[in-house]
């Protein structure tokens, strides 16, 4: 599987994001905020796609994350806030590669968490996946992927 960027060639999976779809690709691809698809090696379809953000500070709702993404502010957080998949299994493994790629191009990210809805499945996808609870909000729940419980998380399941 390869991770690239969302381009205006993949631009058309924003059209079935489950959690988010009010927002735009220029809101996705502006400021300090970014798209990701994992390709599959063989086909080159589309297997998953996660958008992402830099922020100054963990964001409660969407408004937030406009306002703590803008470059202007020193920016430590990488907040996943929308992720869906086409294959089994594939979502996870975007995850994984986005926190890679973010830890090899902006060491200074030392927080990975995520702004989701408040709904079981995002709550069983994150923890499943090594994310504890870090805030129950009005609109919205926020994980955190802390590293040493993420990456043994990972291996455990790996095996």
């Amino acid at each position: 599987m390869a991770l690239v960027r969302l381009t205006q060639e993949t631009a058309w999976v924003i059209d079935d994001d489950p959690v988010r779809p009010e927002l735009s690709y220029a809101f996705r691809t502006s400021e300090d905020r970014h798209g990701y698809v994992l390709l599959n090696d063989f086909t080159g379809g589309v297997q998953a796609a996660c958008c992402t953000a830099m922020c100054s500070s963990v964001p409660k709702t969407v408004e937030e994350l406009s306002n703590f993404s803008v470059k202007e502010n020193t920016r430590n957080i990488a907040v996943f806030y929308t992720i869906w998949s086409y294959a089994h299994g594939a979502a996870r493994q975007l995850l994984f590669d986005i926190y890679r790629d973010i830890k090899n191009h902006r060491p200074s990210v030392d927080r990975f968490v995520t702004l989701s809805p408040k709904t079981e499945l995002a709550e069983k996808f994150h923890t499943s996946n090594g994310a504890v609870v870090l805030s129950h909000n009005e609109e919205s729940d926020n994980y955190e992927y802390i590293e040493r419980t993420w990456l043994f998380s990972r291996k455990e399941k790996m095996h």
